[in-house]
């Protein structure tokens, strides 16, 4: 048996180091593929020899088009057990199998608070004075008694409210199916949604993207918000109205923004986040740490080896 696998979305070169493949040498060969998403017709030209492909989440799209010009592919494993970038029906339509992994939980928590803290002490620009020669360049800004406002109390968001009630701040937060109930279990505060908004000194975003989701911090949200407040966003990139957002950080409505997620990645090189002052942006790491590409690595080897077995697990399709 010669299967030839893929393992492509590596950009940082890692994934042929991070867990042993060896045992995937009784099934086939395993590529590495350092490319970023291309058009459709590059992707097919690139992928079509391969009959399974490893993706990390969300970073390439598969849609019909793509799926229907690979006709040798028979297995799509992605890191994580949702991948909004799959298209699912199209996939089962076409006979390919799609296979998830579990997910390290405290990656993307972690990387949120370091963006609530870097960006309310002015980390990065106090970094970049040393390292130029210089010293202290402004004012850092505090946490303890202050206002950490949530939206989407769901397993990551209740994370982060932990973290923000170790450092003493106020905790309140809003969604649409979230109760006063659910959110007092938390030891969170629920508000409106206006409120959520108005009284925060930082907001974190941690909602799943979806059609409801999509665009729902829009300029009216962010007009409700203090001068002096922060916007985090470590979820999905579309959920937050960029145009929006980039207004008004450029006119000083808000203090500033710390950002790991965008609506098209990677973030164009022209794009105002990359050079607007009060912009905090990371390229999506949130996810990408040691011990979740271990995670994620490890079981797709575990999901290839069952399916060439032809007992499949963590199957979405």
């Amino acid at each position: 048996m010669s299967v030839q696998i893929a393992v492509i979305d590596d950009w940082q070169d890692v994934a042929s180091g991070v867990v042993d493949w060896s045992a995937l040498a009784q099934v086939g060969q395993v590529h590495f593929l350092h490319d970023y998403p291309a058009d459709t017709a590059v992707m097919i030209e690139r992928l079509k020899a391969f009959e399974v492909i490893c993706v990390m989440r969300e970073r390439t799209t598969f849609d019909q088009a793509l799926l229907q010009g690979l006709p040798h592919l028979k297995l799509l494993v992605t890191g994580g057990m949702r991948n909004a970038a799959i298209d699912i029906s199209a996939a089962k339509a076409l006979g390919i199998q799609v296979c998830g992994t579990d997910s390290y939980k405290h990656a993307a928590p972690e990387l949120t608070w370091a963006l609530i803290m870097a960006s309310t002490r002015n980390l990065l620009a106090e970094a970049a004075s040393l390292r130029a020669g210089h010293w202290q360049v402004g004012l850092g800004g505090d946490l303890h008694g202050k206002t950490l406002g949530i939206l989407g109390l769901g397993s990551i968001g209740q994370k982060v409210a932990r973290f923000a009630q170790v450092f003493g701040m106020r905790v309140i937060a809003w969604s649409e199916n979230l109760t006063p109930e659910r959110a007092a279990e938390a030891g969170v505060t629920w508000v409106s949604k206006r409120e959520l908004f108005e009284q925060a000194d930082i907001l974190s975003v941690h909602l799943v993207l979806s059609a409801r989701s999509r665009g729902l911090v829009d300029a009216e949200a962010l007009g409700w918000m203090k001068p002096t407040a922060r916007l985090v966003n470590t979820a999905r990139g579309p959920i937050v109205d960029e145009q929006a957002l980039v207004e008004a950080l450029s006119a000083g409505r808000l203090a500033g923004a710390a950002l790991d997620v965008y609506g098209e990645e990677p973030l164009p090189v022209d794009h105002p986040f990359r050079r607007l002052p009060n912009v905090l942006a990371t390229p999506h790491v949130g996810y990408v740490s040691e011990q979740n590409y271990r995670q994620f690595y490890q079981q797709m080897i575990e999901n290839i080896l069952a399916w060439a077995e032809g007992a499949p697990v963590r199957v979405l399709a």
